[in-house]
């Protein structure tokens, strides 16, 4: 977790250094190199001092792999493709959203995400103290549930919506006298419009986190026009400008990695409990599929804003697999006390 930080803190720095704050773009084919280079040399540090670890006793490949066809396996690489993969995608992902939506400098983005990414890598710690006290199956329920909240908040984009608003009506039958931008006088009654401001609530100084509206009524008749009994006189509009602050964003994407970084000491405690003998093949085969995780969420996280043209469609793709991922965990765990504890569970369901 603490390298994916690292990376997305340092690497924008890096190349705009290497290309010269833009000016020789073809440098940036060192960036890999350096990379590369480092990949050699924690590859060698690891050959020179790792020691392997003697099972104490030696099984089949196909005995290994038996825990593999257990459904719980499956479900347990699922919260971990969500708490793992898409904390890995999202590391990198949060750097190209911050440019485009709120055309902040790379630099600056590249800092903005390791802040999601940093306190992830030092919470996972606290996850597991936190999931050996209270147990993991509640901490799992505070993840899936805080998660399931926050991806909600975020979904909503960067917008402006214009709807039809509280229009005017004439209260009675006659010859339409005057028109103005603020006033219209219809068979001698005088009729208060409300003008639109032109302020623009985009260049409004100051932050602003709730939703702003704005509301007016355009004149739709003419002087000397004849109008019937609750006809239109004038048409309300409504727009709402919401801004989507910066700032609420990165507050909630941060707590979301942190939440998530509990989640993966959570999911890795299932594990010793459910298959104390395969801990190494079930541990690998969920890391996996956290793995890839991160590989495959970009990719979709591209799809879907093709598709719908939004940024924050990832978000809802985290709220789809949140909700999937809590719901499979309730159902299982409910089928698993009404299988251990029937007359109990009876008990419970009858006091609802």
């Amino acid at each position: 977790m603490l390298s994916a930080a690292l990376t997305t803190l340092l690497a924008p720095t890096i190349l705009l250094s290497l290309t010269k704050n833009g000016a020789d773009m073809e440098n940036w084919r060192i960036l890999p190199v350096i990379y590369a280079a480092v990949l050699v040399l924690m590859a060698l540090i690891f050959v020179i001092f790792a020691k392997n670890k003697k099972p104490a006793t030696q099984r089949t490949l196909t005995k290994l792999m038996q825990p593999l066809k257990s459904i719980r396996v499956w479900r347990f690489g699922l919260y971990y493709f969500l708490v793992f993969g898409c904390f890995v995608a999202f590391s990198q992902w949060l750097v190209p959203y911050y440019v485009n939506v709120y055309y902040l400098p790379l630099v600056t983005a590249g800092i903005l995400a390791a802040a999601f990414s940093f306190p992830s890598g030092v919470i996972r710690a606290l996850g597991g103290w936190m999931s050996d006290k209270w147990g993991a199956r509640k901490v799992m329920y505070w993840v899936l549930g805080s998660s399931l909240a926050i991806s909600f908040l975020l979904i909503f984009p960067k917008m402006e919506i214009y709807s039809p608003g509280n229009g005017i009506m004439a209260k009675k039958a006659g010859e339409v006298t005057y028109v103005s931008e603020n006033k219209i006088v219809a068979a001698g009654i005088e009729y208060s419009v409300i003008p639109r401001d032109e302020t623009n609530l985009n260049t409004v100084e100051g932050d602003f986190v709730f939703p702003k509206k704005e509301t007016w009524q355009e004149s739709v008749v003419q002087e000397g026009q004849r109008v019937e009994k609750k006809e239109l006189l004038a048409s309300g509009e409504t727009k709402i400008f919401f801004e989507a602050n910066v700032w609420v964003f990165t507050f909630l994407v941060i707590i979301l990695g942190s939440i998530w970084g509990v989640g993966k000491a959570a999911v890795y405690k299932h594990i010793p409990e459910y298959f104390p003998e395969e801990v190494g093949v079930v541990g690998g085969m969920v890391g996996v599929l956290g793995g890839l995780g991160g590989f495959v969420c970009p990719i979709i996280f591209g799809y879907f804003l093709d598709g719908t043209g939004l940024w924050t469609s990832a978000w809802i793709f985290t709220l789809v697999l949140s909700a999937i991922c809590l719901w499979w965990m309730h159902r299982t765990i409910q089928k698993m006390m009404h299988k251990e504890q029937p007359k109990l569970m009876r008990q419970i369901e009858s006091k609802k």
